[in-house]
């Protein structure tokens, strides 16, 4: 246990030294990142927002129709879902 605790300020010695190491400029990929993942959510929000109004205009004109529509909207809505994760996945990769 001793030698544990001895071996610790060595062992911080050598993440300081590989923390000084590391660049630290990483230029302009944050931002580039952050632009990325807000365009893809407000467009994402923007048609999920068209996409429910439209969907509820049909139904309130034709109730009867609304299983018929009711499941498209649910896998529309899905699919605009997952643009907005697949941005996120590339905004991450970009940092």
């Amino acid at each position: 246990m001793a030698a544990t605790i001895a071996a610790a300020p060595a062992l911080a010695q050598e993440a300081t030294t590989a923390v000084a190491a590391a660049p630290a400029n990483l230029g302009l990929k944050p931002i580039a990142a952050a632009i990325a993942i807000s365009v893809a959510a407000l467009g994402g929000a923007l048609a999920q927002g068209r996409t429910a109004a439209t969907a509820l205009d049909g139904i309130a004109r034709n109730p009867a129709a609304s299983g018929k529509i009711f499941t498209p909207m649910i896998i529309g809505l899905a699919l605009i879902e997952s643009l907005v994760i697949y941005a996120l996945i590339i905004a991450f990769q970009l940092v």
